[in-house]
């Protein structure tokens, strides 16, 4: 079985030479390597054209950086075969990864997504992230950061997978869209992952995985205007999407206090005023979100979503 690898990239040339050595240790498993530049001004383009790989390597060369998203579905479109995995640029990939992955996702039909375990780069037995959870506040969290890689060695169902290292089934994602271009980035592996979801797909966890991470590598620090304010309009857009309008009316007072929160949150960061800029532009521009439309077949799932957010939402305020 052989993957599509999707990587975008923006000025990553300094991480490409360990990122493309680190995938000839799997190259009996890859068919293809699509890096999708987005207007790099650095000498990325220069560094793929003049090197050869154990694998084809198709560039895709974008004049603007057109964002995350719009970059990983134009290596989508372009792929060939059914398992596409998408993973960052500033990463290394541990021998043997992508054999676990396509092992456990072609194990169910019902399976939408697997997620390699992200460690930290500059610390590697500690987790950058084995999975995203959602809860009723409409926050994000990393599940296991920070936490030692030995907790998470078991397969385990997760709410969604990070899209910098994780592999999806072409065929479902045709069927129930690939990443919503409006997102740019930030936010939009969770709103797949929900409409996944609805549909009744899984999201698991393949600790066999492993892929080092060092985060943060084109977008800068982990708190800045650009995140800040990206990520909540995204977060707006992703409860206006994908949650119907009895669970928004049940959930009001849980979506209000985590929007509250947040902003207070930022507030005392410095960036209060560019987390309410966000909130405004989520909710004067939904119109051009396309809302997933309820079928009542899909009614259990909802059901199941939002028993789901219940159980992250207690989890959270245990801790």
């Amino acid at each position: 079985m052989k993957v599509s690898v999707v990587t975008p990239n923006y000025n990553g040339e300094k991480f490409l030479k360990t990122f493309f050595e680190s995938l000839n240790n799997d190259s009996d498993l890859i068919g293809e390597v699509i890096i999708v530049d987005n207007g790099s001004t650095d000498k990325s383009k220069e560094y793929i054209k003049n090197n050869t790989f154990n694998f084809p390597v198709i560039l895709i060369e974008n004049t603007d950086n057109l964002g995350f998203s719009p970059a990983v579905n134009q290596g989508i479109l372009k792929a060939r075969y059914e398992y596409i995995f998408s993973l960052n640029n500033d990463t290394e990939i541990k021998p043997g990864s992508i054999k676990a992955l396509t092992d456990l996702i072609s194990s169910d039909e019902n399976i939408f997504s697997v997620q390699a375990k992200m460690l930290q780069y500059n610390n590697k037995q500690l987790i950058d992230d084995v999975g995203d959870e959602y809860n009723l506040l409409a926050w994000t969290k990393k599940t296991g950061e920070n936490h030692n890689s030995n907790e998470y060695t078991e397969v385990c169902d997760i709410f969604s997978a990070c899209a910098g290292a994780a592999m999806y089934k072409k065929t479902l994602l045709n069927e129930i869209g690939m990443f919503d271009n409006n997102f740019f980035a930030y936010m939009e592996d969770v709103d797949l992952a929900i409409r996944s979801k609805i549909n009744g797909y899984k999201n698991l966890l393949c600790p066999d995985a492993i892929v080092y991470h060092i985060g943060s590598a084109t977008s800068g620090s982990r708190y800045n205007e650009f995140k800040v304010r990206l990520a909540a309009r995204n977060n707006v857009w992703v409860v206006y999407k994908n949650i119907p309008i009895p669970l928004k009316i049940i959930n009001f007072i849980f979506l209000f206090l985590g929007f509250l929160i947040k902003y207070l949150f930022f507030v005392k960061k410095g960036f209060g005023s560019t987390y309410l800029e966000g909130i405004k532009e989520g909710l004067s521009s939904r119109s051009k979100i396309d809302k997933v439309k309820f079928k009542s077949k899909n009614t259990k799932n909802y059901f199941k979503i939002e028993y789901r957010l219940i159980i992250n939402t207690l989890k959270f305020l245990k801790k």
